[in-house]
Formats: C-alpha cells, structure tokens, sequence
C-alpha cells in the first residue's frame, strides 16, 4: 500500500508541508509552473536548497509582490482585508483540478471556522491580513496539488509538536498553541516541549487534520523516498523542518471494529426501524437487520450494530434503550477498509460528483445519487437513462 508517513517533531507550516511534498514529486519543475501560474495576483513559488541542523532539505520561497510572510504561512498577522468569501473566490478560480479545489475549500474553511470559535464571532466577520491570505492560499493549494500528484493510498501523521511560550499577532500576545491552532488540531496527538515559539501554524495545523487519516508511529514500510520542508526560522540545536516519508506499506487490517448483535421477535416494523435510524443518530457506523427465525418458529430479526471498539459500552446502552431486547453478543473484529475521497466527472448533461475509495490496489467510483437525480430531473430523463450516461463518462476515463 502506497503510504505517505509525514514527521511533525517540529511542528508544521503551510510551506514546510508543500516543500518536503515537492523533494518527493517526479516532475519538481512542472509542479512549480503550475503554482506560478495559480492565477494569485503577486504571488511567486520559489524552491530553494536549505538546511536545518545539518540536514539538507528545501526551503519553499513564497512572496507576494515580493514580500516572504515571517513565520512561513502569515497566518500571524490579521487585519481587516481578505474575508472568507474572496478567499473562496480565490480557491474556485484555481487552475487545477476540481478535486484540488475542494480539498483546498475545505482546509480554508476550517481555518475560517476556527478563527471564529477563538475570537467568538461569526465566520462572515473572519478576517486576513491581505499578504497573508494570499501565500496561505498558495500553501493550501501547493499541499492539495502535490497530494494530487503522489496519491498516497493512506496517510500517517506523526504526534504534532505545537512549541510553548507565547506568539504575538494582531490580536496581542497570545499562549501556545495559538486559540484557532488548538481549535484545529482537536482529537489530534500534540504535545509541547522546551522548545519556545510557535512551532505549528493554523494552516499547518489544518492540513495535516483534513489530509490524516491515523496519527501515530512511522508503520513499517519499504521506503521510496524522503522530502525534507525546511522553515524560515532558526531554533538553536533543532533541526527546524517536516520530513515526509513515501513507501510501500505491508497490506494489514486497517484497525478493530466491534459488532453488536441481539435477536428480536417482539416489536413492530416501524419500531425497529425507528430503533435502527436512532441507533445511525447515535454514532453507529452502521445498523441493518437480517431476518430469522426465532424460539417457538416465530419470525425475527436479528440486529446487527457496527461501531469502533471504544464506543462498544455506549452503543450497547443505546440498543438497550431502544429495543425490546435484554442482551447482547459482543464481537471485536479485524476490518479492511478502502481510503474514501472525492472527485468529480463531466458528462454531457453536466457535472457529477463521485464518491471514490482507494486502497490495496483497488479504486472504486460511484456517482452522487442527489447529482444524478438532479440532472434527470432537469433533462426530463428517467434516473437509469442518467445514471448510465454518467457511467459513460466515468469508465471513459473523464473523472477528475
């Protein structure tokens, strides 16, 4: 399994992340033609040889009308200039791939929300510093476009390094992990240290929450290859830099999940189905019946609950309450799982989103009920002419 193992000892920055993404790409120069064409007025994409502690790496130069932001992604320092919305404009005019567009929709908007729960405001009064804005932009898309490119099957992130002490910005002095960081690296691993200064960014912090899907341990794995993102400032005796591992995985179990099962004989149609959409309500990762026979010859379901292992004792409470049933059977499973992502067709009723899951060799692609059922209903088409002309599309390799 193509695995990307990404090393946060020193925290991560926007262009930390993108430069030690880039020292792992094939085409390095065709990658920086993209970013300097992304269309951001004054923004320039220079890949510069750097060093941290001795260790070689590179050193991601971006400059707005030739100005590099101190700090590596400017999110520091915020005035009233660029709202959420002009950066959403921003991010939809991008010339790249509409599947790098909405990772990179994504990421912003989750900045823009943590800002809001830190300073308690709505997102609407969200405001950045206008330089800063714009290479946070690059970074975001620079990340989400080399991601595009190396297609990782699966992504690991190393526990984060957040710094301690205080870091100033427009708002005044403020602890670390600054309040919008913390809000963004929620249920991630992170931890402090002697190291002063604010070592994880907000748009650090953000990419590395939307693109993770495990945080832990360096898995084992043939290595490909190693990128080394250097940052802008000097820790002394630290080696101030991202590394990103890429390698081939051993194919294992991807975790433990926990199947809840009883048999019920003794409540309705429309109590058990109520039960089940209650028990989905309630955090179950899936609910589904299977008919049988019960004591006596009498007809039954047996119910079946799917949720993770730590929320075993929970969900059992939840189908107590909801069934009829007084016990339970209780098994911890293996489970292989494909990578779920997004992408998106063009067809020539229109566009299609697809849901997309990768891993173990394997790609699968399914087209958005809602879209299709949308374009059926615009075109005056049945849902089965739609679908097929979308499938159309899809296995004639148009899908972004």
């Amino acid at each position: 399994m193509k695995t990307l193992y990404i090393e946060c000892s020193m925290g991560a920055a926007g262009d930390m992340l993108m430069a030690a993404l880039y020292e792992l790409l094939e085409d390095r120069t065709g990658f920086l033609e993209t970013m300097n064409h992304l269309g951001l007025p004054g923004v320039e994409v220079t890949a510069r040889p750097a060093q941290a502690g001795g260790l070689a790496g590179t050193h991601m130069a971006v400059t707005v009308h030739g100005r590099e932001e101190d700090g590596a992604d400017g999110q520091q320092g915020r005035h009233q200039h660029a709202a959420p919305g002009h950066i959403a404009a921003l991010i939809d005019g991008l010339p790249v791939s509409e599947e790098v567009r909405a990772h990179a929709r994504e990421v912003y908007d989750a900045i823009a929300r943590a800002e809001a729960r830190a300073h308690g405001c709505p997102v609407e009064e969200v405001h950045f510093h206008e330089v800063g804005a714009l290479d946070a932009v690059a970074d975001v898309a620079g990340v989400c476009y080399a991601l595009s490119l190396l297609r990782p099957e699966t992504i690991v992130v190393s526990p984060i390094h957040v710094g301690s002490g205080t870091v100033r910005c427009a708002h005044g002095v403020l602890p670390v992990p600054a309040p919008a960081t913390a809000n963004l690296l929620s249920g991630a691993p992170i931890y402090g240290g002697e190291v002063e200064g604010e070592l994880c960014t907000p748009t650090g912090a953000a990419l590395l929450t939307h693109f993770a899907q495990s945080f832990g341990p360096m898995p084992a794995m043939t290595l490909r290859g190693v990128g080394v993102g250097v940052g802008s400032r000097i820790f002394p005796g630290r080696a101030n830099c991202v590394r990103a591992f890429l390698g081939e995985a051993e194919e294992r179990p991807g975790g433990e999940i926990t199947e809840l099962v009883c048999n019920i004989d003794d409540m309705t149609p429309e109590a058990l189905a109520f039960a089940c959409t209650r028990l989905l309500e309630l955090g179950a990762l899936d609910v589904y019946t299977t008919p049988g026979t019960m004591k006596k010859g009498r007809a039954g379901h047996v119910l079946t609950v799917l949720c993770p292992p730590e929320r075993e004792t929970e969900m059992a409470r939840h189908i107590l309450t909801q069934t009829t049933t007084n016990g339970l059977r209780v098994r911890r499973c293996g489970k292989y799982a494909l990578t779920p992502g997004a992408g998106q067709v063009q067809t020539p009723l229109g566009p299609v989103r697809l849901k997309l899951a990768r891993g173990y060799g394997v790609t699968h692609k399914k087209p958005e009920f809602e879209d299709v059922a949308a374009l059926a209903r615009a075109k005056g088409l049945s849902y089965g002419e739609a679908v097929r002309a979308v499938w159309e599309s899809v296995e004639g390799g148009e899908a972004e």
